[in-house]
């Protein structure tokens, strides 16, 4: 299905802007997602109308505000296909929630000698918990290592397994170079010798259907600002008999059943984890995130990203001096590349100057980038609002750029 573009990008109040006396040309999805206006709606609508704390209140506001909170709560047990609402843990986004379980589960399941695997693919956020955690408990991190396409050498990734380990935690989608990672694959094997398997879902929930169940992951952690959604809101998934099993992260109100000087008894999930006033403005405005994605749907989303990712590999690699970086098939709507002899911070502040947004740098991927060769790239990334026109945008200016260094 052709999607209404004009209509898409009419409900983004953001995209209407100049930039430098140049119109707006947002290709830095990966780092963050625009907002439609309904979620600005929403945000508006829970401070002017509802504003209360949750699940205690005796009051009207209170009411509406718990039921606003917990809807956005069951309508992401349906987005990625949970089984119940309370496998669903609210925090501040894709970091925290790798770090809980890095501190519960980790606390509680790790000892020395056990080991961890992550791959060369992460982001530092997937990468700093389970070292902090390997220092704490003398357990052992082990990364699989990666092609110079991009790609994690599944051998590899066997021969690193044994009844050793203890947890597989890798990204579903590289937010560096887009490689969506075989996790499915991965999921089976980690689980053949015991290990849990925790997905990095920050980039991929935004373009990949994901269903939990099917793919039998034991957590997932994504951020609603990468879904069209309020900043400072993250998910944690996992499944209820791991949870249970879990300390809580933090100490304070909401998370107790009751308190006493002596004893302290926790509550249920997924409240034994949310410590004290949640994010509840931002929590109930990314109900409106998720049914903005559902009203145009992620096989059309995807299909139409997939076709801007085709577009604007054939107009960049036909540029002289455009360098790709990561070149797999199977990936999500991010191109990361250099042009030669250029740095990328100066290829950003020269698309810049066109009032084109892309990221410059290491993509807080730094292992990678070493393994690369790399000091960074540049990195555009689509959404479902971005166009073939912008493309063309982006790659007039690149073949600008290039051809003043390689003249």
């Amino acid at each position: 299905m052709a999607l209404d573009l004009n209509h898409i990008r009419s409900l983004f109040p953001v995209l209407h802007q100049e930039v430098y006396g140049k119109p707006l040309i947002y290709l830095d999805n990966a780092a963050t997602t625009q907002k439609p206006q309904a979620v600005l709606d929403a945000l508006s609508n829970y401070y002017s109308k509802d504003n209360s704390n949750i699940h205690r209140g005796a009051h009207a506001l209170a009411d509406r505000a718990t039921a606003y909170f917990e809807e956005t709560r069951e309508a992401i047990k349906i987005f990625i296909g949970a089984k119940e609402s309370a496998e669903i843990i609210f925090t501040k986004g894709t970091t925290e929630s790798i770090n809980l379980v890095a501190a519960t589960f980790g606390r509680k399941f790790i000892n020395e000698g056990d080991e961890i695997i992550i791959s060369t693919l992460e982001h530092h956020s997937n990468i700093v918990p389970w070292q902090m955690l390997c220092e704490e408990k003398g357990a052992i991190l082990k990364v699989i290592p990666i092609s110079d396409s991009g790609e994690i050498i599944f051998e590899e990734f066997e021969k690193l397994l044994s009844s050793k380990t203890k947890m597989v935690s890798v990204v579903h989608a590289s937010n560096a170079l887009g490689t969506i990672n075989p996790v499915k694959e991965i999921i089976q094997a980690a689980h053949k010798v015991g290990a849990k398997v925790l997905l990095d879902g920050a980039q991929s929930t935004s373009h990949l259907d994901i269903d939990v169940k099917e793919l039998d992951c034991d957590f997932l952690a994504f951020s609603a600002h990468k879904l069209y959604g309020p900043t400072g809101l993250g998910i944690l998934y996992g499944k209820r008999e791991i949870l249970e099993a879990m300390p809580p992260f933090q100490g304070g109100g909401e998370m107790i059943k009751e308190v006493t000087f002596e004893k302290t008894t926790y509550n249920e999930i997924p409240f034994k984890f949310e410590a004290g006033t949640p994010n509840i403005g931002d929590v109930i405005a990314f109900k409106a995130a998720l049914d903005f994605i559902d009203s145009i749907g992620k096989k059309n989303i995807k299909a139409h990203e997939d076709e801007l990712i085709a577009y604007a590999q054939e107009k960049l690699s036909a540029i002289k001096g455009f360098i790709p970086v990561g070149t797999v098939k199977d990936r999500v709507s991010v191109i990361s590349f250099g042009i030669k002899d250029m740095h990328p911070f100066d290829v950003g502040m020269m698309l810049d100057s066109k009032g084109i947004a892309v990221r410059t740098g290491h993509h807080c991927t730094q292992p990678l980038m070493k393994r690369l060769g790399l000091e960074g790239t540049v990195r555009a990334s689509f959404s479902v609002y971005n166009s073939k026109k912008e493309i063309d945008a982006l790659a007039e200016g690149v073949e600008k750029i290039a051809r003043i260094k390689n003249k």
